[in-house]
């Protein structure tokens, strides 16, 4: 079994492929959410998204150990691919007639993940040791989730919630003692699925518009809806995926596992799940572009930008860049539109989110020019001092001191 390097590595085709199946659950995702438009339905939306996501970060934390096309890994790979896509095929009744059957198929995806991870820790005494401290809270909240089919409403969604907080707060215990981690793959891997997040915008925005004419009104949407897409390809690919990679980069140990449990499988679901939430409003948005929007269709465009944006600012708080400007501005902002959505034509709506998006991005191309040019040039490869420096020598500031 082949080993990554602990600094470098690419994704590889299995890991786009294994990607795939998450494609296709996120798609099921956003279409729960907008066929049950409800907070109870936004609930139970969310929840799944936190078990789907969950079962992903475990798999990219694999992949970045091992190589997951050698030998044997490959075929147990292609079973977890299956079985994802069995979850995926009951994530939409999970809560309903197939909860027993996405409980299953998503407890058989962990155990072999576990099973994955120890046979990769056979040599590495530390590695072993981490997986066993992970292993009662990797079984117990997927467990949990196999026993919540045999409940319903209220308290259904409560034995949800808890089987998500130990699996989440599982990895907590050991202070990351014994993880490996490759900086330049874990960016590389999560700045893709960051990628095929935002892929569902633009599929939102298809079936948003389908079967309407293509007219003016249409049009303008699909445009204004591209437009906010890239604003928040812009945002995070600019300079935040290469701030993020040379703060784990210059970590070691631990400490560097720590860094990438809460910069990436902590804060990125909120990024991925404020994606998710814009795309049902985007959805539907194109669906009825005149009429002003209900309530939580206003939460999924406002409110799932604002949670998208209030991600970015912990993770800069993470690393040790303070609150910053524009990013918290635009955020409070984008949830005092949230009212105003449900009264203007959604048009307008979109239109004033654009806007927000647009002065965001404009402001930061302008008022950190240099650093972000700087930050950019080096793709990575700089300390977190170096890039102090050159934040306060051109007036506006990258990642430690004044960054966006």
């Amino acid at each position: 079994m082949t080993e990554r390097s602990t600094e470098s590595g690419r994704v590889t085709p299995l890991e786009l492929f294994f990607d795939l199946v998450f494609v296709f659950a996120i798609t099921q995702v956003t279409g729960f959410l907008a066929e049950h438009p409800t907070w109870d339905g936004l609930v139970r939306g969310l929840l799944l998204l936190g078990a789907l996501w969950w079962a992903w970060a475990a798999y990219a934390w694999l992949t970045n150990t091992l190589n997951p096309e050698e030998g044997a890994v490959r075929l147990v790979v292609f079973g977890s691919i299956a079985g994802m896509l069995i979850v995926s095929l009951a994530a939409p009744t999970a809560f309903d007639g197939d909860g027993l059957v996405f409980g299953i198929a998503y407890l058989i995806v962990r155990l072999l993940h576990l099973i994955l991870y120890a046979i990769a820790g056979r040599d590495d005494p530390e590695l072993f040791r981490a997986v066993l401290r992970i292993v009662p809270s990797a079984v117990a909240g997927p467990g949990l989730i196999v026993a919540a089919s045999f409940f319903q409403g209220p308290t259904q969604i409560m034995v949800w919630a808890i089987a998500l907080a130990i699996d989440y707060l599982g990895v907590l215990f050991g202070h990351m003692r014994g993880w490996r981690v490759s900086p330049e793959h874990f960016v590389e891997r999560h700045g893709l699925i960051v990628i095929i997040a935002l892929g569902e915008s633009i599929v939102a925005i298809g079936v948003g518009a389908a079967g309407l004419p293509l007219q003016g009104g249409t049009i303008l949407a699909a445009l204004l809806g591209i437009a906010v897409v890239s604003m928040i390809w812009w945002s995070y690919f600019d300079w935040v995926a290469y701030v993020s990679q040379a703060r784990l980069a210059e970590a070691s140990g631990a400490e560097r596992a720590t860094l990438a449990r809460d910069l990436y499988s902590y804060l990125h679901l909120p990024m991925v799940g404020g994606i998710v939430l814009f795309a049902l409003g985007l959805k539907t948005t194109l669906h009825d572009a005149t009429s002003p929007l209900q309530f939580i269709a206003a939460v999924g465009l406002c409110g799932g930008l604002a949670i998208y944006l209030g991600a970015h600012i912990a993770l800069r708080l993470r690393i040790g860049g303070g609150l910053g400007h524009g990013r918290p501005i635009a955020a409070v902002v984008l949830l005092l539109l949230l009212p105003i959505s449900t009264i203007v034509p959604a048009l307008a709506a979109l239109g004033l989110v654009t806007t927000v998006l647009v002065l965001l991005i404009t402001y930061e191309a302008v008022r950190y020019r240099y650093a972000r040019a700087w930050i950019r040039s080096r793709r990575g490869e700089f300390t977190m001092d170096e890039a102090a420096r050159i934040g306060r020598l051109s007036g506006g500031a990258p990642p430690s001191d004044a960054s966006p």
